[in-house]
C-alpha cells in the first residue's frame, strides 16, 4: 500500500444495531450505528416486520389535496 492515501483501518469496529444487537468487523470507521442486522432483519429471523407504509400514505394524500386545494384557487 501507498503510504499518507488510505484512511486508518480497525480490525475490531464494533457495530450496534437499533434491536440492541452489537458485533465487530473490520472496517475504516471506529464505530457504526446501523438500523437492521441480520439479528432483526426479516429475511433471516422468517419474521415479518411492518413499516409505517401508512404515514407515507398520509403524508402524500395530505400534499395531492394541497395541490389540489392550490389549483382551483387559481381558477
Amino acid at each position: 500500500m501507498k503510504k499518507d492515501i488510505h484512511p486508518k483501518y480497525y480490525p475490531n469496529a464494533r457495530v450496534q444495531c437499533a434491536c440492541g444487537n452489537s458485533f465487530s468487523i473490520g472496517s475504516t470507521k471506529e464505530y457504526i450505528e446501523v438500523e437492521v442486522c441480520s439479528a432483526c432483519h426479516p429475511f433471516y429471523t422468517g419474521k415479518e416486520k411492518l413499516v409505517d407504509a401508512v404515514g407515507q400514505v398520509q403524508k402524500f394524500r395530505k400534499r395531492l389535496a394541497k395541490k389540489e386545494e392550490t389549483k382551483s384557487k387559481k381558477k
